[in-house]
């Protein structure tokens, strides 16, 4: 549940968000828990994947293998693990020191959120080794709830790739 709060925001957008229980809350153990959402949610017809750190990852694992199901890839605190031509958005903070940003290169829509670090999108504690952030949690997650609103408008009015 700790990325509730993100959720909950997005939601107050209008944004209809799924957030998908992870075994031992880790997607890499359940990669593919999208495919049963679909099936739940038939109505909607645009849909958009994302996680931090290794759900991220994960997310662009999942992308890769899936693109014909997808509008965009919102990616937060993470990297993808391969280049597509899917939109995506990659948000990060500038604290953040868990995340190798040299594995960003491949990102073509890198956001830096200053201030932020690598735990504040979420709401899990502290993570041991990450910088120490000059915003508050509530912060960076209201910028990045700014930030993915605008990627999926600026992706349903084709303006962005």
């Amino acid at each position: 549940m700790a990325y509730l709060p993100l959720m909950e925001k997005l939601a107050k957008q209008g944004i209809t968000t799924v957030l998908i229980k992870m075994p031992f809350n880790l997607a890499v153990f359940n990669i593919n828990a999208a495919d049963k959402v679909y099936q739940k949610f038939s109505n909607i017809t645009s849909w958009y994947i994302g996680g931090h750190s290794l759900g991220g990852a994960m997310a662009s694992s999942y992308i890769s293998k899936n693109p014909d199901k997808l509008n965009g890839i919102v990616l937060m605190g993470a990297y993808p693990l391969s280049n597509n031509d899917i939109p995506m958005i990659n948000i990060y903070g500038s604290e953040d020191n868990i995340i190798n940003k040299k594995n960003l290169e491949l990102s073509k829509n890198k956001i830096e959120i200053l201030g932020g670090n690598h735990g504040y999108f979420g709401n899990y504690g502290e993570q041991k080794g990450d910088g120490k952030a000059s915003i508050s949690r509530e912060e960076q997650q209201d910028k990045t709830v700014s930030l993915i609103i605008q990627f999926i408008n600026d992706t349903q009015n084709n303006n962005i790739d």
